[in-house]
């Protein structure tokens, strides 16, 4: 059995279906339509809604994408959707600012739109465009219609600042709705439904032994890429085991010269403290993907899909992570490049999960990364590359290179044939261009509806002179965020 809040209904929950996704629940068991599928892969933002758990000691909101999310995933939360925004018989100030503006065009999207601005509204305190525009990325509009939909978000923000007091039933009410959820989050979970088993552990050993008596069964941290074979291949997972609910794995601590976090740790959790040890990595975190997919997808999971084209392994082995791998006979910690073995095929065993991603600490190597795709938000890469270097101490030469590229090759991996021309070299124009030719012996990539390989190959070379740009000529713009 699952409990949680439909807005303020407690829901006892015991047989649904593990594979059921949260926009099904709404829609075929709650008769709540007012959540649309667009894509069902978490791309368009129609089906988002919002989830509000307790956190430091308060409620936090988060958009999220119901039609890729598992119904499992409610277990202690509140769940928010379009219907329950509406104050008695006057709209929510979100959904008024929407009306006004003439924001809502065809309307499909609408309640998307709206769901994101609400979630916006609480989690920030004064309106900023930027901020906007980002909350709002994740949300596409068939209408092209996004100019009155921005002028929504910033007229219901200006009426949100200017409200003493609480804003809507939900601020009234968190105290309450907090304590609510703090009693169900001690109670066990679990789903079953004819011969599909999920399982809700709250201990690390609870997920080994798991593990360790399904060997079948799949992981689900955030299921932004697992939730697809059941949306879009139709399949259905005979056993899912969660890990959201499992403290120990979604810690972060820096100390002895590495930043650990724990591997079912959000990447909108992890942002804070890998942009303030790597800025570019920060600036990449924010084209990953959408708030609301940022929001459940992990750190470890990115790295487990084994995508040749996941955004954050080349950064990380760039840096030199490792990862710890659990079972329920112990741990091995293994360097990340060396986890990928071929296209979707890792070094994980039989009973393993990750469970911690270390990354090393070093203060006179800077990382350069860039993500190169069709669309600057939510799109996926064509080429990501990362660039860990370290200078000699006049700044003018390499002392060492460690560099990996995305998109490039069946796995993420290193450019050692750069690596080595990069040892010691100057930072001249010499170098570069043969750093540049040794590149392109590193890779022989294939060439797709992303992009052709000769495309790949030119972008890795034009990365590669980005990097000395930026090194010889630091206050040239060459990032999106250098222009204002």
């Amino acid at each position: 059995m699952i409990r949680f809040l439909l807005n303020d209904e407690l829901r006892h929950e015991d047989d649904l279906d593990p594979n059921l996704t949260v926009l099904r629940y709404l829609r075929e068991q709650r008769g709540k339509t007012g959540t649309k599928e667009g894509c069902a892969s978490g791309d368009c933002g129609a089906c988002t809604v919002v989830l509000a758990e307790p956190h430091a000691g308060r409620l936090r909101y988060r958009a999220i994408n119901a039609c890729i999310t598992p119904v499992a995933a409610l277990h202690g939360k509140q769940l928010i959707s379009v219907e329950d925004l509406k104050q008695g018989e006057a709209l929510h100030p979100v959904q008024r600012a929407m009306a006004d503006m003439h924001g809502s065009q065809c309307g499909f999207c609408t309640p998307g739109f709206v769901m994101s601005m609400f979630a916006f509204s609480k989690n920030t305190e004064q309106y900023h465009r930027e901020e906007a525009l980002e909350a709002l990325a994740g949300n596409l509009c068939r209408c092209t219609g996004y100019r009155p939909i921005l002028d929504a978000t910033a007229a219901a923000m200006q009426q949100i600042e200017h409200t003493d007091g609480p804003v809507d039933a939900f601020d009234r009410q968190a105290d309450e709705t907090l304590e609510r959820l703090r009693a169900i989050a001690v109670e066990d979970g679990s789903l079953s439904k004819r011969d599909h088993q999920g399982y809700l552990p709250t201990t690390l050993d609870e997920v080994t032994d798991r593990l360790a008596a399904n060997p079948t069964a799949r992981l689900v941290a955030g299921a932004t890429d697992l939730a697809l074979e059941i949306t879009q291949q139709h399949q259905a997972l005979p056993t899912l085991i969660h890990l959201d609910r499992v403290e120990a794995l979604q810690t972060i601590t820096e100390g002895d010269g590495f930043l650990d976090i724990g591997a079912a740790t959000p990447l909108t959790d992890c942002y804070d403290a890998l942009a303030t040890a790597f800025p570019d990595f920060g600036e990449l975190l924010g084209r990953f993907a959408s708030t609301q997919i940022r929001n459940r997808a992990t750190l470890g999971g990115n790295i487990a899909t084994a995508s040749p084209i996941g955004d954050t392994p080349p950064l990380l082995i760039a840096l030199g992570a490792t990862v710890r791998l659990r079972s329920a006979n112990g741990y091995r910690d293994l360097a990340l490049e060396d986890f990928f073995l071929d296209y979707r095929k890792t070094d994980l065993r039989t009973g393993e999960l990750i469970e911690r991603v270390f990354i090393p600490l070093e203060s006179k190597r800077r990382l350069f990364a860039y993500k190169v795709s069709k669309r600057i938000e939510d799109d996926i890469s064509a080429v990501c590359g990362a660039f860990a270097i370290r200078l000699g101490d006049d700044g003018r030469r390499v002392d060492e290179a460690r560099i990996a590229f995305g998109g490039m090759a069946a796995t993420p991996a290193r450019a050692r044939a750069c690596e080595t021309a990069l040892q010691g070299a100057p930072i001249t124009q010499a170098s570069l261009e043969t750093a540049c030719a040794a590149l392109d012996g590193d890779f022989t990539p294939i060439s797709d509806f992303r992009a052709s390989r000769e495309y790949r190959q030119r972008v890795a070379r034009n990365l590669l002179r980005r990097v000395f740009i930026r090194i010889a000529e630091p206050r040239q713009a060459v990032m999106v965020s250098d222009y204002e």
